[in-house]
């Protein structure tokens, strides 16, 4: 499975953008996905993430009800809808997928995707 991450660019703060993860390989839509980001100087941390059915979902607490995330298997992509953006957001962002799962755990996440680059301007 390959993943490419789109969808980044700038945005002032109480702005939105929408971020896209594309996927390759027809076993895409049987994979849990997560959307991870690191901030400068900071370590990678889990944001969202999506089941394989999209019937079930999670969040990082900051981002809850700010973001939200779904899929649309048929187009083997996931979203990753962010609203009321601030600028602690500012990360580059990744999607993965988890082939046996999901979760907030970056470490059961087997196949990563390119970065996208999010930043808020205050």
């Amino acid at each position: 499975v390959q993943l490419q991450a789109s969808g980044g660019g700038l945005v002032q703060a109480g702005g939105s953008l929408r971020l896209s993860c594309a996927a390759s390989g027809r076993t895409f839509s049987t994979y849990g996905v997560g959307w991870f980001r690191q901030a400068p100087g900071k370590e990678r941390e889990f944001v969202a993430a999506i089941s394989w059915s999209g019937g079930r979902s999670y969040y990082l607490d900051s981002v809850k009800g700010r973001f939200t995330i779904s899929r649309d298997n048929g187009k083997n992509t996931v979203y990753l809808q962010m609203n009321s953006l601030k600028s602690e957001d500012t990360a580059v962002y990744y999607c993965a997928a988890d082939p046996l799962g999901v979760g907030a755990r970056i470490e059961t996440y087997t196949y990563w995707g390119q970065e996208t680059l999010v930043t808020v301007s205050s």
